[in-house]
């Protein structure tokens, strides 16, 4: 299949539901809110490290540590959407979303935020890989690829809006508990939800239940081991803390252990956690993991850098660094909607010229920001453009990588493609921070930056590179 080809994807059985887009709606807010609470923390860290009086390396935890165990559950609870139904699992994570956010928002010390906030992760892990599972079983063809549109529109606007909301529930809560009240706003809007799921989404289908539902919990294990070797030392790095780099050496080994067991399961004739075989027979699907890794390696830095240096080398408040970012977010609500309706025609190049927007802008950004008199002048059509190129980039990469996967497997495929995107925010996140830490010093504050800025550049650019070749390559 062709790119172009997402306009044949309907088959024969296909019947449309009457209540698609309703439920979509309904997937898109819980997708929002488990997404958000990835960056709406970011501004809070200089509160909470105060509030809480404990050290750095503690409450990066409490950024890091949901990024670690949200990617460590992403593909099981695809795949337990798969054998169990989007319903159910939403059910499940949506409770359990919605408790862990009062446990953190109530927590009496760091130590409970850090573990309630790695519980509200695990959740959150359940919770989004339904959103492109249910897309997958309710949408097909030219829908699909709106649809797949609206859902990337939603990962960016929860990326880029977290900042501004973040700083907005602060300056009105306070600097001393507002930070709290970024989890306790989860309460009302989780609870809503729920009602909502229970009224709109489809319970499974009798006929589903004859499949073999058998979860493959040794493939689980081993995954989850592949991701623990390689973001575990990455929080650690952040923290400051160099001797957990030795897990990575485990990353290849559990890797190559999963690909063997998911091979043998299948050959078995029961169903794998994800079909190692079928994913690799599609190339557009290895090519959209690795655009998308790629592009969040260097995408979620690039705001988290920001919003550091504008709230302790600018000395602005929580919502003014949230408001200046706020253009990013804009910009990619512009472009998000259009490019999911453009995909099917444009196929692979218009993610290679949305990546080639967001290199241009950043680097304007990173060339004319540090220094610049006054600096939203200079910040906001800079970040407005990279947020153009940003919001196109999600959503067709989400229509084509997942264009050829079966419905049976968009929960698990979905939650791996999901799994990179988290892999590479936190390598992102640790690398051009550090960059920016050890780059800062007296009189310093812009180059640091700059450079900071422009490494994330770099790794969107790769992303680019990859994008071309994926464009050139016939079938893909």
């Amino acid at each position: 299949m062709t790119d172009r080809a997402v306009d044949a994807d309907v088959d024969a059985t296909y019947e449309p539901h009457p209540r698609r887009w309703r439920i979509l709606g309904v997937s898109l807010v819980v997708g929002f809110m488990s997404l958000l609470d990835v960056s709406i923390v970011n501004v809070a860290i200089p509160s909470m490290r105060e509030s809480l009086g404990t050290s750095a390396g503690t409450i990066q935890w409490v950024v890091s540590g949901y990024a670690l165990t949200f990617g460590l559950t992403l593909v099981a609870g695809g795949r337990l959407g798969d054998a169990y139904g989007r319903r159910r699992l939403m059910l499940i994570g949506l409770v359990g979303f919605v408790l862990t956010s009062a446990a953190v928002g109530f927590a009496p010390n760091a130590a409970w935020v850090v573990v309630a906030r790695l519980a509200q992760g695990a959740t959150a892990g359940l919770l989004t890989p339904q959103n492109s599972g249910l897309i997958q079983q309710l949408f097909r063809g030219r829908e699909r690829a709106r649809a797949f549109g609206l859902f990337g529109f939603t990962v960016s606007m929860a990326s880029a809006a977290g900042p501004v909301l973040g700083g907005l529930i602060i300056s009105v809560a306070g600097v001393e508990d507002g930070w709290r009240w970024l989890f306790f706003v989860n309460i009302p809007i989780g609870v809503v939800a729920l009602l909502a799921v229970l009224w709109m989404v489809p319970r499974r289908r009798p006929a589903d239940d004859a499949a073999d539902n058998r979860i493959d919990v040794p493939g689980a294990v081993l995954l989850g081991l592949s991701v623990f070797c390689l973001l575990f030392p990455i929080v650690r790095f952040e923290g400051g803390d160099r001797s957990a780099l030795a897990l990575l050496a485990g990353v290849p080994l559990f890797a190559w252990a999963f690909a063997w067991w998911e091979r043998r399961t299948a050959a078995r004739g029961h169903p794998p956690l994800l079909d190692v075989k079928l994913l690799r027979a599609l190339p557009g699907y290895l090519n959209g993991l690795l655009v998308g890794t790629l592009y969040f390696t260097g995408f979620t830095g690039l705001l988290l850098v920001l919003s550091i240096h504008l709230q302790e080398a600018l000395r602005h408040t929580a919502l003014e660094a949230g408001l200046l970012v706020m253009p990013f977010a804009i910009g990619s609500a512009i472009s998000a909607p259009v490019a999911g309706r453009l995909v099917s025609d444009a196929g692979r190049w218009l993610t290679v010229v949305a990546l080639a927007t967001m290199v241009v802008g950043t680097v304007l950004v990173a060339l004319l920001v540090p220094g610049g008199d006054p600096l939203w002048a200079w910040l906001v059509p800079t970040l407005f453009l990279a947020g153009l190129g940003g919001g196109a980039v999600v959503s067709p990469n989400i229509t084509l990588t997942l264009a050829e996967v079966p419905p049976a497997m968009g929960g698990a495929a979905g939650g791996a493609l999901q799994t990179g995107q988290r892999i590479g925010a936190s390598i992102g996140a640790a690398l051009l921070v550090t960059v920016y830490q050890v780059l800062l010093g007296p009189g310093d504050d812009g180059d640091a930056l700059r450079w900071a800025l422009l490494a994330g550049a770099a790794l969107v650019l790769l992303a680019l590179v990859v994008a071309v070749r994926a464009a050139r390559r016939p079938g893909t």
